[in-house]
């Protein structure tokens, strides 16, 4: 056999093992390697988590780990492990695997309808990376509560409801920075000096606009109810609002799963800041999240002479208002009568 033959023979063999070599390496980079069935699935990578913790992430939901671990190295994936919250889709290769994990997914945060700033943290722990006791601690630092002219039982008031996009891997005082913030864009000039002409802070606002959020879920009813309040306030009167008293009893018994539909001669009396029935002013702070309709119903009440109101038997969900305390008397003796047809006694 000539020399230029085993050259072409050499050759040829030569290229095919490049070519098999070149398939087997294009098959492990853009062949799907997940191994879980639903569409999509969410990882989260701690904060200073290392490749070898990242490993332990990926491999429930990675067919062959060493074809992605291939291409994670080529790829200086190794060195530069990101924490967050990343999306995987199915069927993924290897090559949009590891592009997945530099791609920081925000969480849709939506919160509202909480009672107070102990369920607030919890609510937003399960959703981030920072846990409920290091956002109550970042909340509650008296150096940024001093900062921010709030104290600790109020400081609940800079939370405005809504949905915001949030890094998984926010800590809890970069979230409680971000909330001060959607809290200082909330309340433009506009606002704070709609608020003055009622005679309140922001803060003070907010407290009021709580009380009527607990007070009816029908938001064109809203303004009517701050009105009430308001005029309260003119007056000097005691708010005497039934849902704060609701809440001193929650507070009392550290119990806010309890459910209270009816609060009794008793409850009335208790000795508590939140009690507005012995108490005249606004409470030390929100009794609950007021959403944004509750807010503007307090920074744009409706103008009347009324001053009482009670539950209506006849629109359910709606109230009966009354300018002077003996039409009120009547409506109350309607309901309380009512009420007790129906057997709640609680």
């Amino acid at each position: 056999m000539s020399l230029k033959k085993i050259i072409t023979i050499v050759a040829v063999a030569v290229i095919s093992v490049l070519m098999i070599y070149g398939f087997i390496l294009i098959n492990k980079i853009f062949s799907a390697n997940t191994k879980f069935e639903e569409k999509e699935v969410f990882v989260h990578v701690p904060t200073d988590a290392t490749y070898n913790d990242v490993k332990k992430i990926l491999e429930p939901y990675i067919k062959n780990y060493s074809d992605f671990e291939m291409v994670a190295e080529k790829r200086s994936y190794p060195e530069n492990v990101k924490s967050g919250r990343f999306l995987l889709k199915k069927d993924m290769n290897n090559i949009d695997l590891v592009r997945a994990m530099r791609s920081n997914v925000p969480v849709k945060l939506a919160f509202n309808n909480q009672e107070r700033l102990e369920n607030f943290a919890g609510r937003v722990g399960s959703e981030i990376e920072a846990d409920s006791l290091s956002l109550m601690k970042a909340i509650k630092d008296s150096t940024f509560l001093k900062a921010n002219g709030f104290n600790e039982e109020n400081v609940f008031a800079m939370f405005i409801p809504n949905t915001y996009e949030i890094y998984w891997n926010t800590s809890a005082v970069k979230f409680r920075d971000k909330m001060i913030k959607e809290y200082n864009n909330f309340w433009t000039q506009e606002r704070i000096n709609k608020a003055e002409k009622e005679g309140l802070t922001p803060v003070q606002a907010s407290i009021l606009a709580s009380i009527v959020h607990k007070e009816s879920v029908k938001r064109d009813e809203r303004p009517r109810i701050a009105g009430v309040y308001l005029n309260r306030l003119r007056l000097g009167m005691p708010l005497q609002a039934d849902p704060t008293v609701i809440y001193a009893l929650k507070l009392k018994d550290n119990d806010f799963d309890q459910v209270i539909k009816r609060v009794l001669y008793n409850d009335l009396l208790m000795k508590s800041p939140y009690n507005t029935y012995v108490n005249v002013g606004l409470p030390p702070g929100p009794i609950a999240m007021p959403d944004i309709t509750a807010l503007e119903a307090v920074l744009n009440p409706e103008k009347h002479d009324y001053i009482y109101f009670c539950a209506s038997i006849d629109r359910f969900g709606y109230h009966e208002f009354a300018s002077t305390y003996e039409q009120h008397t009547v409506n109350a003796k309607k309901y309380s009568a009512w009420i007790a047809s129906k057997g709640v006694t609680r």
